[in-house]
């Protein structure tokens, strides 16, 4: 008989390529697909500057998760940094926090799909759509953690391989007039419309919220480390190119856009990637791109049940969730946990039945604020993590955060900078409400069912079992 279902080990199944792939795959999905539209309308071609400025305070955030990551490679990642150098609280509220951002998250990549489909079947209601996508990404979230990692190592190429298609046609296109009877198109559509901030430098900081959500789920490399073989080699390269891909995909593609597009034309119905090549002239272009974007969605969304339930799995690891969920399948996956995941999910598809319009502005910006206090805690923990080493330890470290600790100070501050443009703008205003309410409930939990005696006694134990 198999033992497998006994164990509560998982499965190292995934490989160098599986990683690098999936950690584009969960960055790239509906935020620059989808979300780039409204935050062009708010920032115009500033918006590259803001992408700019998003993208570096990513960087920083992701070398302090590969400082520490690759030290120690463990499931749960900075769910677990958080208990080990900010305390048992820290790590609970972390890990519960980073199960309902990747929630709130798939919603709205099931309600991109719902929004892309519409492009094929307008007749069709969009909440439909959302349940498909839930029910087909759960299914495969149920296979062997392989079988995930190769499916998403196609979907992530689809993605890469349109991206660069587009900025290499872009630039054809600018620089030598190609589908555009050989008149160059040039840059000059990046100031003749109002400028380069034609909503002033106010609409950029406003079109942070959607910027920062785009780069939601590059810190999911970390949570692979349970899972990836060679973890320390495998975490490191991908950490590494972090910073270029984000000038690639990012910078690099919206560029391309704003440049061939007036910023005003762009995104006013649908993704604006479909819009620009459409521009080129091939008559079936914008019905791949849809593909390419639908495909993106799902993508993202398959990442996002990977990520809940491993976070769910760690936290009954660490008794602060149901001990089923830490019960693993024959194929060595939490299902449990990602079963229960994909059942809050449906939270999503009621949200696509009663507010459609709405559903997409509002799960991002409260997914914005659940990501801006993961990478917080990845920050805080960093510079924790440092001041307990020597200085021999430190310099011994394989994969060091620049300019530490002055980098991780900054981008903290960036940080809170975007929680308060958040505040201000009114459409943004209800993430923190939202997330507020549900730090304040995860509180209450923790001390109400009396996991802070739990973690006391734990810590006692330790302490008692290292004096033998």
């Amino acid at each position: 008989m198999d033992n497998q279902q006994n164990r509560h080990e998982l499965h190292r199944g995934l490989n160098q390529r599986h990683i690098t792939l999936m950690s584009l795959g969960a960055a790239i999905g509906v935020g620059l697909f989808l979300g780039s539209a409204s935050a062009i309308k708010l920032a115009g071609p500033g918006i590259i500057l803001a992408y700019a400025l998003g993208g570096l305070a990513i960087y920083f955030i992701m070398r302090a998760l590969g400082e520490m990551a690759v030290h120690q490679p463990v499931a749960g990642s900075f769910s677990r940094y958080a208990r080990n150098y900010l305390g048992p609280v820290a790590g609970y509220l972390t890990g519960w926090n980073y199960w309902f951002l990747w929630v709130v998250t798939c919603m709205a990549e099931i309600t991109a799909v719902g929004v892309y489909m519409e492009y094929w079947y307008p007749d069709i209601p969009r909440w439909l759509w959302a349940l498909f996508a839930l029910l087909l990404m759960s299914a495969i979230n149920l296979l062997a953690v392989k079988a995930f990692g190769e499916l998403e190592f196609w979907f992530a190429l689809i993605k890469i391989v349109a991206i660069i298609l587009m900025i290499l046609t872009g630039l054809a296109i600018i620089l030598f007039g190609v589908a555009n009877n050989g008149v160059a198109v040039g840059i000059s559509n990046l100031w003749e419309h109002g400028g380069f901030f034609p909503n002033g430098f106010e609409g950029v900081l406003l079109s942070l919220q959607m910027v920062m959500f785009a780069y939601l789920g590059v810190e999911m490399i970390g949570v692979t480390a349970g899972e990836v073989k060679n973890p320390r080699t495998a975490i490191t390269r991908a950490i590494n190119s972090v910073f270029w891909r984000i000038l690639i995909f990012y910078v690099g593609a919206l560029f391309v856009m704003l440049s061939i597009y007036p910023w005003n034309e762009l995104g006013v119905k649908g993704s604006p990637f479909v819009m620009t090549f459409e521009k080129i002239g091939i008559p079936s272009a914008a019905g791949i791109i849809n593909f390419v974007v639908l495909t993106a969605a799902l993508s993202s969304c398959n990442s996002g049940i990977f990520s809940t339930g491993r976070m769910l799995f760690n936290l009954a690891e660490q008794r602060e969730a149901s001990p089923k969920f830490v019960r693993l399948s024959r194929a060595g996956v939490p299902s449990i946990a990602i079963l229960a995941s994909a059942a809050a999910l449906l939270v999503g598809v009621v949200l696509n039945y009663i507010v459609p319009e709405q559903a997409f502005a509002w799960v991002t910006s409260i997914s914005t604020f659940g990501a801006i206090w993961t990478w917080s805690i990845i920050l805080l923990s960093q510079i924790q993590f440092r001041k307990r080493l020597s200085i021999e330890e430190r310099s011994q470290l394989t994969s060091k955060m620049p300019w530490a600790p002055y980098s991780s100070y900054a981008t903290l501050a960036f940080l809170i900078g975007v929680v308060v443009i958040m505040a201000i703008s009114p459409v943004t205003r209800i993430a923190l409400y939202v997330g507020t309410a549900w730090l304040f409930l995860l509180l209450l939990t923790y001390y109400g069912r009396g996991f802070h005696k739990q973690s006391k006694n734990d810590a006692q134990s330790v302490s008692k079992s290292s004096l033998h």
